[in-house]
């Protein structure tokens, strides 16, 4: 949004980053505007002269709630040679605001600077508390009227002017997870001996078993499931959930192999780390080895019609949603 030419003074140009408060604020400008409300004001001067102490917008929502703003010319509260900017937030009953309720926003209020294309402002991270005793809130001395009156500075251009605001309401979170890591988990380990391979006629099969304080069980489907189906056998290691906390998680790493019987070279999963919860129980590989190796008499997999499953994990921590 760039202006026509104009006249140029002799006073150096300050720009937003050049620009401070009496309190050593830095401004800094953006080129995105303020996304929840602008006022551009046109002649500003008869504004300043008009008997109003403010000019407020219509409301705007942000966050949920309703908001306006409002531009002091001359500034307020007897701030006297600057421009007052103020957010406020409108109750519209003591039965939709109730004592108790409170909003709590970052806020940041902005003033367009012409010369650079930029919305600037102070860059506030501070949370502002707004309830029914306290309903807004805003900087006194956002500019001082030297600074802003003057043309080469570029907020103030042909008598015209923009300012903004931007609320980031700060709600609690709808989901809440709390990780509680376990030191020097223990290892552990079961070991399970499937025979007569040939025979298994079912799509799985279950071996329960207890470790630590959960009990667990080795899940295999000898003809594989999804993308392992009829090319693979798949194996899962999966918790039993009756024997966990309500809300609870386990955070897992896991190994789940095949052992090959003749050479030792094992086929097995690397580095799973996953967590073990009511909504995902079994963590696992659906094509831990194709269904043609595990039948090569040569690769040791499949010895004496029997296969030999294995699984090594470790608790690492308990994760607790609210």
């Amino acid at each position: 949004m760039m202006v026509a030419s104009h006249d140029v003074v002799c006073r150096p140009m300050i720009s937003c980053t050049q620009l401070t408060t009496l309190s050593d604020q830095t401004m800094k400008g953006r080129k995105a505007p303020p996304s929840h409300c602008l006022i551009k004001i046109e002649s500003f001067s008869l504004l300043s002269k008009a008997s109003v102490e403010n000019y407020t917008s219509e409301a705007f929502e942000a966050g949920g709630y309703q908001w306006t703003l409002s531009i002091y010319p001359t500034g307020r509260a007897r701030e006297n040679g600057y421009v007052s900017v103020y957010l406020n937030l409108i109750i519209s009953s003591s039965k939709s605001f109730p004592i108790g309720l409170e909003v709590n926003a970052i806020v940041n209020l902005f003033v367009y600077n012409f010369l650079h294309d930029e919305y600037c402002s102070y860059q506030d991270t501070s949370v502002r508390h707004f309830h029914k005793l306290q309903t807004e809130w805003g900087i006194p001395k956002f500019m001082d009227l030297l600074s802003f009156d003057d043309p080469s500075n570029g907020y103030l251009i042909e008598d015209t002017c923009i300012f903004g605001a931007e609320i980031l309401v700060i709600k609690p979170p709808s989901k809440a997870e709390f990780l509680t890591m376990i030191d020097e988990p223990v290892p552990l380990s079961y070991r399970w001996k499937f025979n007569n391979f040939s025979r298994a006629n079912l799509e799985e099969y279950e071996s329960e078993f207890l470790a630590g304080d959960y009990k667990w069980k080795l899940v295999f489907y000898p003809n594989g499931i999804i993308e392992g189906k009829g090319n693979s056998i798949s194996l899962f290691l999966s918790v039993d959930t009756s024997s966990v906390p309500p809300n609870t998680k386990l955070y897992v790493h896991y190994i789940l192999r095949v052992k090959d019987q003749i050479k030792g070279q094992d086929a097995e999963t690397k580095l799973c780390k996953r967590y073990f919860s009511s909504s995902n129980p079994s963590w696992g590989s659906r094509t831990l080895v194709p269904l043609a190796k595990l039948k090569d008499p040569t690769k040791g997999f499949l010895e004496g019609n029997s296969c030999i499953f294995e699984t090594e994990f470790k608790v690492l921590g308990l994760v607790n949603s609210l």
